[in-house]
This record gives structure tokens, sequence and C-alpha cells, in this order.
């Protein structure tokens, strides 16, 4: 009884490091990894959040850019830091895909982390040559059908957001459209544009808005389920193509087994931030929208998405390694 009784003291004092910073958090700098290298969208955002919630929370938010491994890197830190709020990761679509991707991931993609919230979401915008005799959505798909094979799209290596959007495009479609995989995001911009390619898939807003405008390439349709305001005559492929919904995003995660008070206050006060004008401005820049949602919605997005791309990966032939 002694003994049990001395146990049952000890009980509060062992749980009390977790209850006190979750009652006094910050009170020391907060690590947010990237895990990409500087200069991207992921990258930017997170700068632009660590910033503002440095100033809200009083402490410092250190960046530190862990690239590699599709993501995998600066993720892994994040799976087996200490889950007191202090370890962040500024995640993207490679996190819900690697899993069908990567034969064995140093985690587990769903129990090694706490949600915190999507950031914002952004749709793919389908564009091609101009020289190409396709003008509107079902047109491509009707001269991919007349022409099985000789249509190439380009995207960044194997498994990018580009490459299985296409290729969803395609399972759902019959559109026989081939892949060509490129290193970066302008060196597929320069395919387009000398008709090496005729079809991509593109993420970036910034580069490829200009684009259409001075009509150097043509935009078929956006990947998400409205237009973007920022090209407001571009149709919804889901037009066209029912239940086609194909979106990036950016999203936080902590370690797992984060205090839920942390886990709510950072939910909270990111979800703040990425709806102020200014951070909403600079989304509609890129196409993309602010989100801001709570650690149980983003959750189940990402439990979603690694369902949906296991299917296109397995349906498409697309080889893990």
């Amino acid at each position: 009884m002694k003994t049990l009784a001395l146990a049952i003291l000890a009980f509060p004092l062992l749980s009390t490091p977790f209850a006190h910073s979750a009652e006094t958090y910050p009170v020391r700098p907060i690590r947010f990894v990237v895990p990409t290298g500087a200069g991207g969208i992921t990258d930017i955002l997170a700068r632009m959040i660590g910033q503002r919630l440095g100033e809200r929370l009083g402490q410092q938010i250190v960046i530190d850019n862990r690239p590699g491994s599709n993501g995998i890197v600066g993720t892994q830190l994040v799976a087996t830091a200490t889950p007191d709020g202090y370890t962040l990761v500024m995640v993207y679509p490679a996190h819900p895909v690697n899993p069908s991707l990567v034969a064995k991931l140093p985690y587990d993609t769903v129990k090694d982390f706490a949600p915190i919230t999507m950031v914002s979401a952004v749709g793919l915008l389908l564009v091609t040559n101009p020289s190409l005799p396709a003008k509107s959505v079902r047109e491509l798909i009707a001269l991919a059908k007349q022409q099985p094979g000789r249509i190439n799209y380009g995207a960044v290596g194997t498994g990018s957001l580009g490459h299985l959007g296409a290729e969803l495009f395609r399972s759902q479609t019959g559109a026989d459209i081939t892949h060509v995989a490129y290193k970066s995001s302008p060196q597929i911009m320069t395919a387009l544009l000398s008709n090496e390619i005729s079809v991509y898939f593109v993420a970036t807003m910034s580069t490829a808005v200009p684009l259409v405008k001075a009509g150097k390439i043509r935009a078929l349709g956006v990947s998400s389920m409205q237009s973007l305001k920022i090209l407001p005559d571009v149709p919804p492929i889901a037009d066209t193509v029912p239940g086609f919904d194909v979106k990036g995003w950016n999203g936080i995660l902590g370690p797992a087994r984060m205090p839920r008070p942390i886990v709510a206050k950072l939910s909270r006060e990111i979800a703040q931030i990425v709806h102020t004008a200014e951070f909403t401005q600079r989304l509609e820049r890129e196409g993309a929208t602010p989100i801001g949602n709570t650690p149980e919605q983003f959750a189940a997005i990402i439990r979603a998405d690694i369902a949906k791309w296991a299917k296109v990966i397995k349906a498409a032939g697309i080889r893990a390694h």
C-alpha cells in the first residue's frame, strides 16, 4: 500500500513537465524544419509564417532547411524529435505520396506525427504549347485518344504532384499521354515553350500566368474544383472530367504525442496568420488559397491523400524505390 501511495503521489510530478509547458509555451526558440531547399514555395511560406508566428508568440522561430530524398530527410528529424512543441515541419504533397514510393520509410507517415494545420492549397494548371490543336480539355482528351502515346507531358521526376496529377487525368479520361521526366520546373517550361513536350500540369502560377496572358502557352483547365482568381476564365478540369480534383498543399506537423493544448494553440495562431489580408494576397499571386483548418481536418486530408495516391501509383505502374 505504501508503494502504491508513493506512486500515486509521484504521478503528478512525472506529468508536470508537459503540463507546465502547455501553460507557458513557448519559453525558448522553436525550430521550424523545411524539408526542401531555400527559395521554393514551401520555404517561402515557412519563412512568412515563422516571422509572424514568432511575433505572436514572443519567441524566435528558427528556419532549418533540410532538403533531401523527396522531403524525407527533414521530416524524419521531426518524427524523432521530443514532442514538446519546439520542433515543427512544413510538409507538402510528397508527404502522403512517399509511403507508396519508398519501400522502407524511416517513420510512419500517420502515427509518428501530430497534424497542426494545413496552411494553403493550390490547384495545378493544365497548360499546352499553342501549336497543339486542342483548345479545351475535351479536345485534348479526344486528340490523345486519336494519337495514342504521341502527346508528351513533362513532370519533375517520378511521383511529383504534376506526374501523379497527369496519371490520374490519364486514368480517368483514357487520354494516352506519355510521361517525360525532367529535373526541375524551369526545364519543363523551357521544353514546353520549345514544343519539346506538349502538355504540363504546372503548380508555379507566378511563372505560368504571365506566359498564358502573353499567349506563349495555352491554359485549358485547373485541377481544383474552383477556378483561380488570377485566371477566372480557365474552367476546372472537373467540368469535363467529373470528380477530378488535384491540389498541392503545405501544412505543418509536429512529432506525435505533442500536448493537445500546444497543438491547439499553434493551430489557432497559424490559422489567424494565414487569413490576414497580407498573407491571403501573397497566396493569391500563386493561385493558392488560405486554409488554416483544424488538426483533425488536416489529419483526415493526409489519410485520404495517402489512399488516393496509392491507387494512382499502383494503376500507373510507378515503381517504388
